[in-house]
């Protein structure tokens, strides 16, 4: 039987614009390999400019693993590479038109761990592993204590994984039963009946309430938490699909549907697209309007890429938002404001019912202080056994014994995204919890 898990504490935040379950296509656009998508990596350039390359082929190694590659997307010609500041290495731009690199097919059932670590190493598909603490590509070389899989999001505007991915069951099947071979898998599903729930070779495990009971960390937290010392790994579904296809037909494909939304987005939907695909391919979405931000994620914890940016690695979601810039008049005396949102019925919205939803923007209606609240008020939507506002300032302190104490092995700054949301004081808590990551890994690894 599997484990059911009720989440009591928590916030669904009602935004408009969620995406119809329909496939609108897109134009053929180029695909980047953005190394700053992999936490951890340090990256080695392998091509230059006018190169050939097959849809598998390496691009980017890492420096410390160089047996960690960041492969091409699709096949074609590296058409640039893209660099910022100090030469930083920020993207290798390729243009259709080209190939598949074959792989040799595999039954995953008669694979040992060191060919599967072998098939996915080769293949560019291992940094799909995300390694906790710290949200890193896998080590290699490290064996974790258990893999842990959420097949669903509850972040606003999610893309429904149900629709996703109901076709690429045997795929999915065919990873986790490669990754068994490696160590135990967790697989989190939103309800017994879920196309998921039937996937052998995982512990299988249902979340129930409202987000982020479909975060992978609040998931681990719940199962098995991370303690000093303790390693795990975690994978997205769309990472599953990819292996699966990779094992069963021996060809790399990232392809995955995307959902398009947002309030400001024209007609929302799903198109299929490869990760690193430019913005510009979704330019039917935003019409004419101007002042757009365009985020490649959700609105709590995904990368404001503009118009020029790229879909990330691991998302599924690109919102297109409104940047609120418009200032109101004394607004901190309109108590009134039935076209605004608030978490905690500060506005009298919350009188026309719940199943209303908002046209939210970009405005923070304020602006950054001394945090004014205590833990308790943070708890009603973090579902963990932390203490936020201590572990943020510890953060911002620098404060290495207190960051352990206070939870830094179990968390990435998107658990405590709802903190942020809610947070009266505007302050980048998930910015907080990023630079406390950060040092951890140069005093500690």
């Amino acid at each position: 039987m599997p484990d059911i898990y009720k989440i009591k504490r928590g916030l669904d935040i009602p935004i408009s614009g969620m995406a119809a379950s329909s496939v609108r296509k897109v134009s053929g656009v180029a695909a980047a390999v953005c190394p700053e998508n992999f936490k951890g990596l340090t990256p080695r350039l392998l091509v230059q400019e006018g190169d050939r390359v097959l849809a598998g082929s390496p691009v980017i190694s890492d420096k410390n693993h160089p047996e960690i590659l960041l492969t091409s997307p699709v096949g074609g010609t590296v058409k640039s590479i893209v660099r910022g500041d100090k030469r930083k290495l920020l993207a290798v731009l390729i243009e259709p038109g080209g190939g598949d690199t074959v792989f040799p097919k595999r039954d995953p059932s008669a694979m040992d761990g060191a060919q599967v670590r072998e098939a996915l190493l080769e293949s560019g598909l291992w940094p799909f592993l995300v390694q906790r603490p710290y949200g890193v590509i896998a080590d290699p070389s490290l064996t974790p204590k258990a893999i842990f899989i959420s097949a669903f999001s509850t972040a606003p505007l999610a893309a429904d994984t149900e629709f996703t991915l109901s076709d690429d069951i045997k795929y999915i099947q065919a990873a986790v039963t490669a990754l068994g071979k490696i160590a135990p898998v967790h697989l989190s599903v939103k309800g017994a009946d879920s196309v998921f729930a039937s996937l052998d070779g995982a512990r299988i495990h249902i979340f129930e309430g409202r987000h982020p009971a479909g975060n992978v960390g609040v998931q681990i937290s719940h199962i098995c938490p991370i303690l000093k010392g303790d390693t795990v790994w975690t994978i997205c579904p769309d990472g599953l699909a990819a292996i699966g296809r990779l094992l069963l037909e021996g060809r790399y494909d990232v392809r995955r549907k995307v959902a398009v939304c947002g309030p400001a987005a024209v007609d929302p939907a799903y198109i299929e697209a490869l990760p690193g695909m430019p913005m510009a391919g979704i330019a039917p979405f935003c019409g004419a309007a101007d002042g757009l931000r365009i985020i490649s994620g959700d609105i709590l914890s995904g990368t404001c890429a503009g118009a020029d940016g790229f879909l990330g690695f691991f998302d599924n979601q690109i919102t297109i938002l409104k940047e609120g810039t418009e200032k109101e008049l004394l607004g901190w005396m309109r108590p009134l404001r039935l076209k605004q949102f608030s978490a905690d019925r500060t506005y009298f919205s919350w009188l026309l019912g719940k199943g209303r939803r908002y046209d939210m923007d970009t405005n923070l209606h304020g602006g950054p202080r001394a945090f004014v609240m205590s833990d308790s008020y943070y708890a009603k939507v973090l579902p963990m056994d932390l203490y936020p506002v201590f572990l943020a300032k510890a953060c911002l302190a620098g404060d290495i014994d207190k960051m352990e104490k206070y939870g830094i092995y179990e968390v990435l700054p998107e658990d405590l995204a709802l903190c942020e949301f809610i947070d009266p004081s505007k302050n980048s808590i998930q910015d907080m919890i990023a630079k406390g990551i950060d040092l951890m890994l140069r005093e500690m690894t």
